[in-house]
């Protein structure tokens, strides 16, 4: 929850959007390096650089509108889209670096902008410290610190003069030119200074196209955020556009620099001051005001992506804490001291390339978040500006190859490093509170896929457990749930199912939310399963209903599952329920722990089984099902049966050896010569330390019987874990692994 004591000002399209965005635009690269593009490349490739440049920030600008047209935007801006669209942990993954890259980058600013007033120092006067440099960008991240952990509203409106005087300078060059001698424009390229080709130059320009999303970072201060955004942020692309079209055809037909001085990498500023009118006098105060302004940009964009970070749980909370003027002040000043210790790193040259690339993987997120949504067509995607998700994928290919170009070293550490921490975030298992396209992705996947499976006649090959568990308590059947996770762990699916009455009124109000409640419970113990609520107006009558015609065309529920019940009117109405429906093809699975797995190395599982029924093929599958579990690959499988002569067990130990054979599954085969009537006595005295028993659970046609209850209760009071199992399935549903069948 967010923290606030006073009322919270807000921004307009113009103030709130535009005015940031075209003054990062128009920053400081328009000054130091058009003179340097045009002078190797000449006009008509310029123009090509500045067109593809500014299409992709344009069809980057058009996705972000999309999105941000759609849904209602909160805190956070670019951020703030994404982990709406994609979900919480790609949000995160794009989220946490693109606050380092706006923190980071009030050192760039503060640093060019130190730079560029002591380039100024009279050469005759005493030489500079060393310390003088690192000095005055401290002194200006400070300063833009206070300023904005005061008061947005004084910052932006800061910005205003700043805009007029980059503007004066911008008219200041064009009359300058246009009063001065004029030739035919340059229009060959020369490379001069930039033998590495045109890429090498396109690398080198586009930072200049990428400032547009300083509006969008301040959508929670926004009087209106849907509108704002698209009209601003477009605005500022096309202003950009025209005007970064007009500076190099000036440059390339003046007169007063030849080309080899607009080439030269280290004029910067000075082609300028040589070509405007009022010279340095105009063209430095424009030089400082767009660093300026650029800066804090990101400092009032940086701190803002922490705030929305803290709030969405990846961050921690007192970093969301607001001022009374509605600032986020622990976030702006930890954005400071951050930007304050980078200034002593070194290197930052090198450190903006890599900043630069990972901030582009933001314009690669947006046009894919704006693409998926077109793709999955969510009925909830209703944006008032539409655009088709190839031109997203455009700009989003576009942008990675920009991003190869600028640096492909750093183009790779950007996706490992945003690769690492999405594996983090999902490794977390956050919680998330709103909806996202990844869901709408699923379910696409999923409708596919159904429609595949129930076009297909399922052969025997691909059989597997598709399991429903009933269950009154979660915590209560905890480890039966853990057994029939094993079942079904990367070759089934098991769901759990909650049956309530029309009796139970409270609960009939939340169905939604018990069903997610047994998700967080499930999680919380490592486990993975489908949820469920059915509302029934008889349990018993429900349960036979609910799972007889559970699952959905191509997958069907083929095992019932339940646990044997504590008291004897459940067990009648137990047994009564696996009666009706074994009529309808549903195998039957009744397990009973008297205590928790054992964590012997050596694991057993018993399977005990008359030969009666088809009950062991059953057993026999779903102990190989156990075994693909890693704590249970080592653990053996003994099948016990009973014969009545020595010519019989010999008979049944050949039979069984050759269908274990046939199904390649390693079991150890034990067939007992019958000594006394007392079956379950001699099964209970084998069977007391395996780790899981199996046992056949014969039909009975007229139902229940007191004998079969009492003999299962033997049997559950005297061992650790027992699963009763009975096959039902149709012939072909389970591989037949015993032909033995005495039916």
């Amino acid at each position: 929850m967010v923290k606030r004591s006073g009322k919270r000002h807000k921004f307009g399209t113009f103030l709130g959007v535009y005015t940031p965005s075209i003054l990062t635009i128009l920053g400081l690269i328009m000054y130091l390096r058009f003179g340097w593009v045009v002078g190797n490349v000449g006009l008509i490739k310029t123009i090509i650089i500045v067109l593809m440049a500014s299409s992709i920030t344009f069809i980057t600008g058009l996705s972000a509108s999309a999105i941000a047209t759609n849904i209602k935007i909160g805190v956070g801006g670019e951020y703030y889209m994404i982990s709406r669209s994609l979900g919480l942990e790609p949000g995160g993954a794009i989220g946490i670096p693109l606050y380092l890259c706006r923190t980071l980058s009030i050192t760039f600013y503060c640093y060019g902008l130190s730079e560029a007033i002591l380039v100024l120092w009279p050469e005759g006067q005493s030489v500079l410290p060393t310390y003088a440099l690192q000095s005055l960008t401290i002194f200006f991240i400070v300063l833009v610190t206070a300023l904005s952990g005061k008061s947005a509203k004084l910052v932006l409106k800061s910005q205003i003069p700043i805009m007029i005087i980059v503007g004066a300078s911008i008219l200041a060059l064009i009359i300058g030119i246009l009063s001065q001698d004029m030739h035919k424009p340059i229009t060959e390229a020369t490379y001069l200074t930039a033998p590495e080709g045109f890429w090498y130059v396109f690398a080198v320009f586009f930072p200049a196209v990428t400032g547009f999303t300083a509006g969008i970072g301040l959508s929670g201060d926004l009087i209106n955020p849907q509108k704002s955004i698209p009209k601003g942020t477009l605005a500022a692309v096309v202003s950009g556009a025209v005007i970064y079209l007009i500076i190099p055809l000036l440059l390339a037909i003046t007169g007063a620099l030849t080309v080899e001085q607009m080439a030269d990498p280290d004029a910067g500023v000075t082609i300028w001051t040589r070509l405007a009118i009022f010279g340095p006098w105009i063209v430095y105060p424009a030089v400082w005001g767009a660093v300026l302004s650029s800066a804090f940009g990101s400092i009032l964009g940086g701190p803002r992506i922490l705030q929305a970070l803290s709030m969405d749980g990846l961050m921690p909370k007192f970093l969301s804490r607001l001022s009374k003027s509605g600032q986020p002040t622990i976030a702006t000043w930890i954005s400071g001291f951050i930007a304050i210790v980078a200034v002593f790193l070194g290197g930052l040259n090198t450190i903006a390339q890599y900043v630069s690339v990972l901030f582009l993987t933001l314009y690669v997120a947006v046009n894919v978040s704006a693409a998926v949504e077109q793709l999955i067509k969510e009925p909830s995607y209703r944006p008032k500006i539409h655009v088709p998700w190839f031109v997203s994928i455009l700009g989003a290919v576009a942008a990675m190859v920009v991003m190869w170009l600028i640096n492909p070293l750093a183009f790779i550490f950007a996706l490992g490093l945003e690769a690492v921490i999405l594996i983090y975030l999902i490794s977390k298992k956050l919680e998330q509170q709103w909806g996202d396209a990844s869901t709408g992705i699923w379910m696409h996947l999923g409708r596919y896929s159904l429609l595949r499976l129930n076009s297909k006649n399922t052969h025997t090959r691909n059989w597997r457990p598709i399991i429903i568990l009933f269950v009154h308590e979660l915590k209560g059947q905890m480890s039966l749930i853990k057994l029939m996770e094993m079942l079904g762990q990367n070759s089934g699916l098991l769901t759990i199912s909650k049956l309530i009455t029309f009796e139970d009124k409270h609960e009939l109000k939340r169905p939604n939310d018990i069903a997610f409640e047994m998700q967080k419970e499930l999680a919380k113990e490592g486990l993975q399963a489908l949820t469920e609520v059915n509302v029934v107006s008889d349990l018993k009558q429900g349960v036979f209903q609910v799972a007889a015609s559970h699952g959905i065309p191509g997958i069907k529920t083929n095992t019932v599952v339940f646990g044997w019940s504590s008291t004897t009117d459940g067990k009648i109405k137990e047994l009564q329920i696996v009666h009706d429906l074994a009529a309808v093809g549903k195998n039957i699975l009744i397990g009973h722990f008297n205590g928790p797995f054992t964590d012997n190395h050596d694991k057993r599982i018993d399977i005990w089984w008359r030969g009666q029924d088809r009950n062991g093929d059953l057993m026999l599958l779903l102990s190989y099902l156990i075994k693909l579990n890693r704590k249970w690959k080592k653990a053996v499988i003994n099948i016990f049966s009973v014969a009545n002569s020595e010519k019989e067990k010999f008979e049944l130990e050949n039979l069984i050896q050759i269908s274990i054979n046939d199904a390649r599954i390693d079991a150890e085969i034990h067939v007992l010569i019958k000594e006394s009537e007392d079956i379950v006595g001699t099964l209970i005295k084998i069977s007391k330390n395996a780790d899981i028993v199996f046992c056949g659970l014969a039909r009975n046609i007229n139902g229940p019987t007191e004998k079969s209850i009492k003999t299962m209760e033997r049997i559950t009071n005297s061992l650790n874990i027992i699963v009763f199992a009975q096959n039902n399935g149709m012939e072909n549903d389970i591989p037949v692994i015993f032909s033995l069948t005495k039916d």
